[in-house]
C-alpha cells in the first residue's frame, strides 16, 4: 500500500520486529567483515533506549564477547542514567568500564567556561546551583530562540532568554563532554581492535540532534533508519529491562531535568516520529494537524521546523572540505 491511501495513524510506525533484529544483525556481520575489518564492537551506554537498543543488537549479532560496554558519567549526569546503564550490561552479560569523565572535563574547563557563561546573566549563580537550555517558538510558527533557567540550592527558579553569545559559548562548553567521551570510545576501539558504534535514530540523525565530532562521530550507527518509536519497539522485542522500556528521552547532559523536546524537538518523540513520517512521505498539512489533534497552521509549522533544522544542521553530516579532490582514495 502506498503512503497516500493510509490513514496517519501511530500504525505507520508499527514494525515486524522479528525480521527487523535479524536483518540488522545480519548487515552489522556483513559490515564487520566487508567494510571495518574489526574483530568487535564499543557501545557508550547512556541507560537511555537508544544506547540500550544498540548494545542489544550488537550482542544480537556478533555476541557478548565481543561488544565493550561503556559508563561514563560526569558531574551533572543523573545517577539513574548510570544504574539502568549497569543494569543493562548485567542483563546482556556484556563486559563494560565505568569512567567518570568529570575530571577531565573540569581539566579542560567545561564547567569553568558554562559557568562564567551563565553568570553573565545571572551574577548570583555559584557552586550548588543547577541549570538548563530550553527551546521555544517552533510550534508557535516563531523563530526558534533559547531561554536559560538556573535553580538555586533553594529551588527557586528563574528564565531568562540567552543572547547568542552566551548560547554558543554554553553550548561549546557543553559539547566538550560528548567529544570527550568519543575521545575514550575510540581509545578503547584501539586498544581491542573493535568499532565504534553510534546511537541515534532517526529522528535525532535527521534533525542533527547530536554534536560533531562527539556523538555524531562513530564507525557504524545501526538504529540511524528507525525512528524513536520503532527502537522501543524493538527494546521490548528484545526483552530490555523494564526500566529501560519505560524510561522517557532525556539529555541528560545539563543539571536540571531536561527532556529533548524541551531542548531541541517541537514535540514529544511519539508526535514528532509522526510529523517526521508525514514530511518524508508528503503528506497534507490536513492531515497531519488532524492527526494530531492540533491546528493546521501548527503543523505547518512543525513541517518548516523540521525543514528548518535539515538546513541549519547539514554542516554536522559534512565531511572535511578539500581545496582539490584526491582521486586516488
Amino acid at each position: 500500500m502506498n503512503a497516500s491511501d493510509m490513514t496517519l495513524s501511530k500504525k505507520v510506525l508499527e514494525l515486524d520486529c522479528a525480521a527487523e533484529v535479524e536483518r540488522i544483525g545480519a548487515r552489522i556481520v556483513e559490515i564487520m567483515r566487508k567494510d571495518l575489518h574489526r574483530r568487535g564492537l564499543v557501545v557508550a551506554m547512556s541507560g537511555g533506549i537508544d544506547s540500550s537498543v544498540c548494545t542489544a543488537l550488537a550482542v544480537q549479532a556478533l555476541g557478548v564477547n565481543k561488544v565493550f560496554g561503556l559508563i561514563l558519567p560526569e558531574q551533572d549526569s543523573s545517577d539513574d542514567s548510570r544504574s539502568k546503564a549497569e543494569q543493562l550490561a548485567d542483563h546482556l552479560g556484556i563486559n563494560y568500564l565505568v569512567h567518570d569523565i568529570a575530571p577531565t572535563l573540569e581539566a579542560v574547563g567545561c564547567y569553568e567556561w558554562r559557568d562564567n557563561a551563565i553568570r553573565n546573566l545571572f551574577p548570583e549563580y555559584q557552586d550548588g546551583w543547577k541549570n538548563k537550555i530550553a527551546i521555544s517558538g517552533g510550534i508557535e510558527g516563531k523563530i526558534n530562540h533559547f531561554d536559560l533557567v538556573v535553580e538555586s540550592p533553594g529551588g527557586q527558579r528563574d528564565r531568562k532568554r540567552l543572547p547568542l553569545p552566551e548560547y554558543l559559548h554554553i553550548v561549546a562548553a557543553t559539547n566538550y563532554k560528548q567529544r570527550i567521551r568519543k575521545t575514550i570510545e575510540y581509545f578503547h576501539a584501539d586498544r581491542l581492535n573493535y568499532a565504534v558504534v553510534g546511537t541515534p535514530n532517526r529522528l535525532e540523525y535527521d534533525q542533527g540532534f547530536f554534536v560533531k565530532n562527539g556523538d555524531g562521530s562513530a564507525d557504524i550507527k545501526p538504529i540511524a533508519h528507525l525512528y524513536k518509536t520503532q527502537v522501543y519497539a524493538l527494546a521490548r522485542f528484545m526483552g530490555l529491562p523494564e526500566d529501560i522500556c519505560n524510561a522517557q528521552p532525556t539529555t541528560d547532559t545539563y543539571s536540571l531535568e531536561q527532556g529533548q523536546d524541551e531542548f531541541y524537538f517541537a514535540l514529544p518523540y511519539q508526535s514528532m516520529d509522526l510529523a517526521l513520517w508525514a514530511l518524508n512521505h508528503e503528506i497534507p498539512v490536513a492531515e497531519l494537524a488532524s492527526a494530531l489533534g492540533i491546528e493546521e497552521k501548527q503543523a505547518a509549522f512543525i513541517y518548516s521546523d523540521i525543514k528548518a533544522k535539515r538546513s541549519t544542521t547539514h554542516y554536522l553530516h559534512s565531511k572535511a572540505v578539500l581545496i582539490e579532490e584526491v582521486t586516488e582514495i
